[in-house]
């Protein structure tokens, strides 16, 4: 498939896309309805998730701060999903959202155990998105505010640096920038699986090679060495005569002839 010629401008909604957004949404007016400490029991806490609450690094992706960060969530969700969708399949699509959503979460919760602030939004798995759209349409043309324009993979590439010097500053946001990371991290692992698993086969089997040509060649140098230590004694024999060999002389010849032996029925 040539990933550059699909159509980016104003996508049609895909089903995984559309049911995500009216979840969110959903959630969103349900919370505004019965505002309870949701954020609190659903929204990803890392202090409560090492103590059990095992559940948050998949609910906290349906909990928004506010009717902005679900918009823009959505937004994104909708502008870069509904062309992964179309590429990959619903199934294929909704595990890479997870994926990229939970590891996000996964990754915050591990930077920073003590936490008690709660971490909430779909924000890890958008990030994951945009990682994904950079890879397979690194030439897709992205306007920002509408305006500038910028090709996907320079786009990306730029996110990242930004997320990644916003989450190495000493300054407190209050916004998630290691669960940006994490997204996208755990996107281009997904994305690049195939690859990682082929490059860690290859180091694998040429080390395997490695080791196999060392012994064969330390095999072949105690023959070598075996093989000099019988032309010795051979010459030995026929300068002064089969008598000339002391029993020792014999018992060397025997323990060579045999290591040699053994070496050539050795399968490396």
């Amino acid at each position: 498939m040539h990933y550059e010629r699909v159509r980016f401008f104003l996508p049609r909604t895909t089903p995984v896309v559309k049911y995500l957004i009216i979840t969110n949404a959903g959630i969103f007016l349900f919370g505004l309805l019965f505002p309870l400490h949701w954020s609190t029991l659903l929204g990803l806490t890392p202090a409560n998730f090492w103590r059990g609450c095992i559940w948050q690094p998949v609910t906290y992706m349906f909990l928004h701060g506010g009717i902005f960060h679900l918009l823009f969530n959505m937004f994104v969700l909708w502008m870069f999903g509904t062309t992964l969708e179309s590429t990959w399949g619903p199934r294929r699509f909704l595990t890479f959202y997870f994926v990229c959503g939970i590891g996000a979460g996964l990754l915050n919760a591990v930077v920073t155990p003590g936490s008690p602030v709660p971490t909430v939004g779909s924000s890890g798995a958008v990030y994951g998105l945009l990682m994904a759209f950079g890879i397979l349409f690194p030439n897709q043309l992205i306007y920002i505010w509408g305006i500038f324009p910028v090709r996907a993979k320079y786009f990306v590439i730029g996110i990242g640096l930004i997320e990644l010097l916003a989450a190495t500053s000493t300054a407190q946001s209050g916004i998630a920038h290691f669960a940006h990371l994490g997204g996208m991290l755990f996107g281009l692992v997904y994305m690049k699986w195939d690859d990682l698993r082929r490059f860690v086969s290859g180091r694998r089997n040429e080390k395997r090679r490695t080791r196999h040509l060392k012994v064969v060649g330390d095999r072949e140098r105690e023959k070598e060495k075996l093989q000099e230590e019988i032309d010795e004694l051979l010459d030995k024999i026929r300068r002064d005569g089969i008598h000339s060999l002391t029993a020792q002389d014999h018992e060397r010849m025997r323990e060579a002839a045999k290591r040699i032996e053994e070496l050539d029925g050795k399968d490396p």
